[in-house]
């Protein structure tokens, strides 16, 4: 063995040999680290987590990376994540390269390109668009995906999707307004009505959380509603949730036929149980309604619940078919994006920091059912039986696959 010259051991000391770069590991004790990327999909102006959320993380030991200007949209400042403590990165490569990443759009297949093996992907899933290369994507980084859409909490909700339901059922009304308007080629009619005028006419087709939501706005704002759904229990829940007697029904065709031909605006709030959600508006009756007509159809990133809907965008959120204003934007809690921020991170806040405490994205959702629902791929396994059926692949019972880890 040769002996070290005193030059040596002083470059040594100094750093004057070059290194090789160490990958980011997990810090001693329940340190995670989280990625924040900026969205870049679909005018996407929602951020997951807000500053004040990054700072309790890392006040709690956790390292949280956020890329530069992912949360302008929303009004947050990189100044505003750099001093709560996260570190603001300025490529995409970086701001992957962690072990739990959370988005709200789900990522494309170069973003997917730059996580590391084995990662855990919070985002939604948006079933409507996807397709089997997504998932083979996945699957090739062994990456654990859980969906914004079918996460549980504790007590069997879905809070997320209420969350999100809540801002767009508040929102969906007001976009129904301006379309109505003579400036945007509208009817040319006010949302509700005044004396001596009939009010505006509105179906809901749902009577889940949009509709609750979108019902209040409506009748605040002097709208006749008439809500359908083909579960009596959600209709009785609705009438109980508004306080008023309003025409519900279940969803029968002469009946929803006779009220889409005169009605001034139609929302389709339908939620799919399993999988896609079915069309119960075709294409005939949507023919038969009133010129200028408006259909907003919420329910669109499941694949919608009305036959003539067609995926739009916030830059081209509209378009006419058979003289009807059709609405079909998936993202619409994204038009309030700093509302919807603040309403994201509420949620996963306290997630991060139980999976931080138990140890990772893998023993959460080993300890927590409620957990386990979201998750769609795990370790190069496709998990979700419907994906399986859609996008014709083999999928493996999850339960069974966390059995075989030991």
């Amino acid at each position: 063995m040769v002996a070290e010259t005193g030059f040596t051991k002083i470059a040594k000391e100094s750093g004057v040999y070059t290194q090789e770069s160490l990958a980011r590991i997990r810090k001693k004790g329940s340190s995670v680290l989280i990625g924040i990327p900026r969205e870049i999909a679909d005018q996407e102006k929602r951020v997951v987590l807000t500053p004040e959320a990054v700072g309790l993380l890392v006040n709690n030991g956790q390292e949280v990376f956020v890329e530069t200007n992912a949360g302008k949209e929303a009004k947050f400042s990189d100044k505003d994540y750099s001093d709560a403590g996260a570190k603001v990165v300025s490529s995409p490569q970086e701001v992957f390269d962690v072990e739990v990443v959370l988005k709200v759009e789900p990522p494309t297949l170069e973003e997917i390109g730059y996580m590391r093996q084995g990662a855990c992907l919070i985002s939604a899933l948006q079933l409507g668009k996807q397709n089997a290369e997504f998932i083979q994507a996945l699957n090739k980084k062994k990456i654990t995906a859980v969906a914004f859409e079918n996460l549980e909490d504790k007590v069997g909700g879905m809070p997320v999707v209420r969350a999100m339901s809540e801002i767009a059922g508040s929102t969906v009304m007001l976009i129904a307004a301006e379309y109505l308007s003579s400036v945007n080629e509208g009817k040319g009619l006010i949302m509700g009505g005044i004396t001596g005028v009939p009010p505006t006419q509105v179906v809901i087709i749902g009577a889940g959380t949009v509709a609750e939501y979108a019902a209040r706005t409506a009748l605040g704002l002097g709208a006749n509603i008439k809500i359908f759904d083909n579960h009596i229990y959600k209709l009785r829940r609705i009438k109980q949730l508004i306080g008023q007697q309003v025409f519900t029904s279940t969803i029968d065709n002469y009946i929803l036929g006779h009220a889409l031909k005169e009605a001034d605006v139609v929302i389709g709030a339908l939620r799919a149980e399993k999988g896609r959600s079915k069309i119960v508006v075709p294409e005939e009756m949507v023919g038969q309604m009133m010129e200028g007509s408006i259909i907003i159809d919420v329910s669109i990133d499941q694949g919608g619940c009305i036959e003539t809907s067609e995926m739009t965008s916030h830059e081209e959120p509209t378009y006419v078919k058979h003289g009807v204003i059709h609405y079909c934007v998936p993202n619409i809690a994204s038009r309030v994006s700093r509302t919807a921020s603040f309403s994201l991170s509420n949620i996963f806040t306290p997630i991060l920091l139980q999976m931080a405490d138990l140890g990772g994205a893998e023993e959460m959702i080993f300890n927590y059912k409620w957990f386990m629902k979201g998750v769609y791929t795990y370790r190069g396994s496709l998990t979700n039986a419907h994906l399986g059926r859609k996008f014709h692949m083999a999928h493996k019972e999850l339960q069974l696959l966390l059995a075989a880890r030991y």
